[in-house]
């Protein structure tokens, strides 16, 4: 059977952070508590960005990169996101629209999560390995609701991930049938309203232990008896923050490799450590947060050798899955190449008060505006420092419900 699976990858991380410790301090978080987060900062948001502009952005180099026959064989693009902008019209159809997609993509929008990016990185594949499609673009788009004066208020990010998926999978070639579900219908975290994001912490915590040891069970059924220590070099998982992944790793190994303490750690600064890389940088950003962790896997990572990697998804609500591909230095360098960390060391930092005035303009959703114009305000001169003449798509504002961009 031919490989499918993830060919190339392109990130747009925002173009401005917050240091979360400074964050943590002013809001006065326990310093202890704070510290099992594993965070040190979160991407932001500006007024003129939105998950449209941000799933453009990440898509549009990768996108630029084909040739035009290349481009012509994507014959299929879904969006992945919590963050919606209509009840009806998908992301997806502002997204084909800019990145100048072929008429015959069909295009549709997914919403599952956090593990909404990889329902749609799964549908696709299973597409392509079908014929179904030639090419497919998966991507995931989120710009997280704030909870100011919480625990979760440091880890709440934005980004988008873009993946192409085919039959080259440079970057990650997907192991057919190696693939384990979980899920069950849980109260662990929703956004009811365009405003409101709420849930149960400690139950969204019991549930993603309950479904990284169910979901790898059922991984193990289907693969064969793999050893959990032995079988994956590298473990990329959806990380709401590094402290639940450290957790959820500990949790694992005393169920399925016990050892010292010190192994455990060990283990965890070889296998899982380099997927926290930019998860640590960034923040949640939901449906993709698992591909964030996928390239500080293939970045930091030794792949002298092929390795294979284990990614576990978990989206609230809920469902999860554990599954598994190849990577090479090929992959590697592939994900290297995008400077990534030159990237992330460009944004500008935010101070408290800067960050408290964006969270006042998104206490005012666009969601359900008809007539909106879009007024930088005082980060004008963000807007030309980090966007003009960067190409980058920004949101001008709404007429007629239909939002306008432009590029910068």
């Amino acid at each position: 059977m031919t490989d499918v699976g993830i060919e190339r990858m392109g990130l747009y991380c925002g173009a401005a952070f917050v240091d979360v410790a400074k964050l943590a301090a002013v809001r006065g978080l326990d310093p202890a508590r704070f510290a099992n987060l594993l965070m040190r900062r979160k991407s932001v948001a500006f007024r003129f960005e939105d998950p449209v502009s941000f799933a453009v952005n990440a898509a549009r180099p990768m996108i630029d990169a084909l040739s035009p026959a290349e481009r012509s064989m994507i014959d299929l693009l879904v969006v992945a996101t919590e963050s919606g902008i209509d009840w009806g019209k998908s992301i997806s159809n502002y997204a084909h629209r800019y990145l100048e997609l072929p008429r015959h993509c069909r295009m549709f929008e997914v919403k599952q999560a956090c593990y909404g990016g990889t329902a749609a990185l799964r549908t696709a594949a299973s597409l392509v390995a079908a014929g179904e499609a030639r090419r497919a673009l998966v991507i995931s788009t989120d710009v997280a609701r704030c909870v100011p004066h919480s625990y979760a208020e440091p880890s709440q990010g934005c980004a988008a991930v873009a993946l192409l998926v085919g039959r080259n999978p440079v970057v990650l070639a997907l192991e057919a049938g190696a693939s384990g579900v979980h899920g069950y219908e849980v109260m662990d975290s929703c956004r009811p309203t365009a405003e409101t994001e709420t849930g149960d912490v400690d139950l969204s915590l019991l549930s993603y232990l309950d479904c990284i040891e169910r979901s790898f069970l059922a991984y193990r059924d289907r693969v064969g008896a793999v050893d959990f220590r032995d079988h994956f070099a590298y473990l990329a998982c959806h990380t709401p923050f590094g402290g639940m992944v450290k957790g959820a790793h500990r949790t694992m190994m005393r169920k399925f490799s016990p050892g010292p303490p010190q192994a455990v750690n060990e283990d965890f600064e070889r296998r899982v450590r380099p997927a926290l890389a930019y998860c640590q940088e960034v923040g949640n950003i939901y449906s993709g947060t698992v591909f964030l962790a996928l390239a500080g896997a293939l970045a930091h990572g030794d792949y002298t050798q092929p390795q294979r990697i284990g990614l576990f998804s978990y989206g609230s609500g809920c469902c999860s899955e554990f599954y598994s591909g190849m990577a090479t230095a090929a992959s590697s360098q592939s994900v290297r190449a995008l400077d990534l960390d030159g990237m992330l060391a460009g944004r500008r930092e935010l101070d408290m008060t800067e960050y408290d005035a964006l969270l006042a303009d998104e206490a005012q959703p666009l969601f359900g505006l008809a007539d909106v114009r879009i007024d930088a305000g005082r980060f004008t001169s963000v807007l030309d420092s980090h966007f003009a003449g960067t190409g980058r798509l920004v949101l001008d504002g709404v007429v007629g419900y239909q939002r306008q961009y432009r590029w910068a």
